[in-house]
């Protein structure tokens, strides 16, 4: 990495710019600048985004860059090939952790939600269906009665 940032850098004080114009046209910090051409990807969140950096830095100095970035896989692979199977497992334990605490947003399309009816809004249904009912058997009985003859009605 540290190969890398002093290819950059080298590069950068070849074509006479400063730190400050770099990290402007670039959209980023000077300490960021600093960062990659120190070979510090500790100070990196995510390992994309520094592999991002440095690509958009080489282009930007007229660098090969992708000879660069084939040379930051390369170490990447073999900075995470040397990491030991128990510190591997010691971070998916804390990711576990941290999963079970948290509540997870996961994806609407996979979801699988349940079909429940709030007990109010049923009970509202079923009475308004009931109401409905008897209030159109009290019209049709009312309608009834008034086109039956008037002696069958007396009687």
């Amino acid at each position: 990495m540290k190969e890398i940032g002093a290819a950059l850098k080298e590069q950068r004080e070849n074509t006479g710019l400063s730190l400050e114009e770099v990290a402007s046209d670039l959209k980023l910090r000077p300490s960021q600048i600093e960062n990659i051409e120190a070979g510090n990807m500790d100070a990196f969140k995510d390992v994309f985004y520094l592999k991002y950096f440095i690509k958009e830095y080489a282009k930007y100095l007229g660098l090969s860059y992708d000879d660069l970035i084939d040379e930051f896989n390369e170490y990447i692979f073999d900075y995470t090939s040397k990491i030991s199977l128990d510190d591997i497992k010691k971070a998916a334990k804390k990711e576990s952790k941290k999963d079970k605490k948290q509540k997870r947003i996961a994806s609407p399309y996979t979801i699988e939600r349940r079909k429940r009816i709030n007990f109010k809004i049923g009970l509202v249904i079923v009475l308004s269906i009931i109401a409905l009912m008897l209030s159109s058997f009290i019209v049709k009985t009312i309608v009834d009665t008034k086109n039956e003859p008037i002696d069958n009605v007396i009687r």
